[in-house]
């Protein structure tokens, strides 16, 4: 899981500067800052994992990180449908929140089965 350390850094530094470069409208803004709130706690709350305490603690902090990043998503769509033209960078942001979502899930699964 070492990958996900600067793919979740990465993530929340593209999506930063991905709404830096939104319209200046309150619907933007108020979006784009739960995005980046979001986008940036899947970073930090991975980082978390990598010293929990136990594998229940690292399941328990790996399902938060999956709420940040399937939240963040959430967001996305939210600004996709607002955007008057589709945004190839708001989709490459997407698939990486996704596979990270999916990188998350299998961890997840593989840490609830090596706790039997």
């Amino acid at each position: 899981m070492e990958k996900l350390l600067p793919r979740t850094k990465a993530l929340a530094l593209d999506v930063i500067r991905f709404c830096s470069r939104l319209p200046q409208k309150p619907e933007f803004w108020v979006i784009s800052r739960q995005l980046m709130r979001s986008a940036t706690s899947v970073g930090a709350n991975y980082r978390s994992t990598c010293r929990a305490k136990s594998p229940a603690d690292f399941v328990a902090k790996m399902a938060i990180v999956e709420e940040e990043a399937d939240e963040s998503l959430y967001w996305m769509e939210l600004l996709e449908a607002l955007l008057p033209t589709p945004s190839e960078e708001l989709k490459r942001l997407g698939d990486e929140a996704n596979q990270i979502v999916a990188m998350v899930v299998a961890s997840k699964k593989t840490a609830r089965r090596n706790l039997k």
